[in-house]
């Protein structure tokens, strides 16, 4: 990839492979990490799908069973990160902001309604996410079983930072937006 001229145009490479992410399954920005902080106040990491993205209003969406630690981890503190990194373009970009979870909500039916039968059927389970059980359950069959078990976490981004690896010297960008929205951007040393 060749190298940003600007913050501006790092911080709008950051923005367009999100947006890459919602609609190209082969974008490494589809399976991005979320990272949230666990009861004992730890870490903790998984990989979720990104499902929707609105630059204008900084926000991502992802989806989680209502019964899942993620969830719960959420509910009990808000801040969340996200991580995702392209290894062809040697690109990262870590989003800090703030979840709220929706799930009997008109958040929530909508995007259940976009989800694909597949994708309904992960929340149908009887067993809860990280229950221990005698033997893998079976499949779930019923696409609508699971809707009150779902879930939509939408993360308002507070700032995103930017990271190339290159051979010719790495670049970083910093983006933090105000309260009323406005960004600053601006290089930081890698």
């Amino acid at each position: 990839m060749t190298p940003p001229a600007t913050p501006a145009d790092a911080l709008a490479d950051a923005l367009a492979r999100l947006a890459s992410g919602v609609t190209d399954r082969r974008s490494p920005f589809h399976t991005p990490t979320l990272a949230t902080r666990d009861v004992d106040g730890g870490p903790n990491l998984r990989t979720v799908i990104l499902r929707a993205f609105d630059p204008k209003a900084r926000t991502l969406r992802i989806h989680t069973d209502r019964r899942s630690a993620k969830a719960a981890e959420l509910a009990a503190d808000l801040r969340a990160m996200l991580h995702a990194y392209d290894a062809a373009a040697q690109v990262q970009v870590r989003l800090r902001g703030l979840a709220r979870l929706h799930g009997d909500d008109a958040v929530a039916d909508v995007a259940w309604a976009g989800s694909r039968d597949s994708s309904r059927m992960c929340y149908a389970a009887l067993e809860a996410p990280g229950e221990t059980v005698a033997a893998p359950p079976p499949a779930p069959r019923d696409p609508d079983a699971g809707r009150g078990n779902f879930v939509a976490i939408v993360l308002t981004i507070q700032s995103l930072d930017w990271l190339l690896l290159d051979h010719g010297g790495h670049r970083r960008v910093h983006a933090e937006w105000d309260a009323a929205g406005r960004p600053t951007v601006r290089w930081i040393a890698p």
